[in-house]
């Protein structure tokens, strides 16, 4: 079905009995590149616990599935594949094989100077109508523009000093008083070697960042609901953990009495057929309990400990949720305006670009040749890639060389092999 965008969270409705997952789509990862992840199940399926119902960025249906699979030739090929480069035919590029999508991040920000505040504007001195076409009126790029290096992506203006002012321009001033061109153009600019699509642009302003000024009664008004917010989500959490005790201890009798290792007071008592208050009361309290050594006792620290980090991982994020409250989102002091803009483009495998096999055998793309130039088989299908032999030797074990054939024959005969681990 379509699932809205952003993270993968558990929301749950528990009148409609209905949870809600949403996915990443088109996040920018560290390293610039897309994560992006697809559902793999759809509307009126059946789906059980466990079950991967999304695709994220290299996996296939919840299994690793890292590079493509293409056909291989280990021969010399004219020299081209010297010293590890590689070979590749024209069809990887044209079908979209190794094309990947980069996204790009540009931000701006607009401070207050000693000359007074910058602005964030399409009112730029100097420059073209045709330089201005993709701003939109509050001089920030719009989304779905294509742009090449040198265009603007915000348009940003300066005030500038007596100083820098050319001499002609002072003698303007002189005779028609203050009011000539006193701002420089402080644009952001795409830089050299990028082109693509604006996906996204995000504006993020001082009245929003500014947290510093909360009223006392607005500050009091987001601890509480934080804290209300944490007691839900631990009622919840604690809930889970009863339903987990209760699996195994329901019903029950236990040997031996559970106490609450801080007050004393017997939470359990020897031999007392178990409820699903008492366990209520047991998850309450669950870290601080006392039981005899027993082998019911190391159940019941198991499923514990399994919940421990939960519990951990709500306090955290308590805490960090009171800490931004108190001390404001942390924004550098001066600026009045923050511009993120996002950059999307499609890169395709060029001369240059570098590749890797699983043993080690990296290479450059040497040479992208025609279809029809590409060494074939006995059947006449041209491959995809040629590799130089000499790389193997030293590299690749006879089991990983004959791995490669399976994978052909796999092919061929349209089955899935999968090698299990040696250990």
């Amino acid at each position: 079905g379509h699932l809205p965008e952003s993270k993968k969270k558990l929301k749950t409705d528990p009148e409609a009995g209905i949870h809600i997952y949403e996915l990443r789509k088109f996040m920018r990862s560290n390293a610039g590149t897309c994560v992006n992840q697809k559902p793999i199940v759809h509307k009126g399926q059946h789906v059980k616990r466990g079950q991967v119902i999304a695709d994220g960025p290299n996996t296939d249906h919840g299994e690793l599935a890292l590079g493509r699979n293409v056909l291989v030739a280990f021969m010399p090929w004219n020299g081209y594949n010297f010293e590890d480069a590689i070979m590749i035919s024209e069809k990887v590029v044209k079908e979209d094989i190794y094309t990947s999508i980069h996204i790009d991040e540009f931000e701006i920000g607009a401070r207050d100077t000693k000359l007074g505040p910058e602005e964030i504007t399409r009112d730029i001195p100097n420059v073209s109508e045709e330089a201005l076409r993709n701003l939109g009126p509050d001089g920030v790029v719009r989304v779905g523009a294509e742009v090449k290096p040198g265009d603007i992506l915000v348009g940003k203006i300066t005030p500038k000093s007596e100083t820098e002012l050319a001499p002609e321009e002072r003698l303007l001033r002189a005779i028609f008083g203050e009011k000539a061109a006193d701002v420089k153009d402080t644009s952001l600019t795409v830089p050299s070697g990028t082109y693509g699509i604006v996906m996204d642009v995000k504006v993020s302003s001082r009245r929003e960042i500014s947290r510093e000024k909360l009223t006392p009664a607005e500050t009091k008004r987001q601890l509480k609901s934080i804290g209300e917010e944490h007691k839900r989500k631990k009622e919840e959490l604690t809930e889970q953990l009863t339903d987990s005790l209760s699996n195994i201890l329901l019903g029950e009798k236990i040997p031996l009495d559970v106490v609450n290792a801080e007050t004393g007071e017997i939470i359990i008592p020897a031999n007392r057929k178990i409820t699903k208050t008492l366990l209520r009361k047991l998850a309450i309290v669950h870290d601080h309990i006392e039981i005899d050594p027993s082998p019911i006792r190391n159940k019941i620290r198991e499923i514990i400990a399994s919940y421990e980090h939960k519990f951990a991982e709500l306090e955290l994020e308590r805490e960090r949720a009171i800490d931004r409250v108190e001390s404001g989102d942390d924004i550098d002091p001066g600026i009045i305006k923050q511009v993120k803009v996002y950059i999307a483009s499609k890169r395709k495998l060029s001369v240059g670009d570098k590749m890797a096999g699983r043993h080690g055998n990296k290479g450059v793309v040497a040479r992208i040749v025609p279809e029809e130039d590409m060494p074939f088989l006995a059947d006449g299908t041209p491959v995809e890639i040629v590799l130089n032999p000499l790389g193997v030797p030293s590299r690749m074990n006879v089991g990983q060389v004959l791995e490669t054939h399976l994978g052909v024959a796999a092919k061929a005969l349209g089955f899935k092999v999968a090698t299990p681990v040696f250990d």
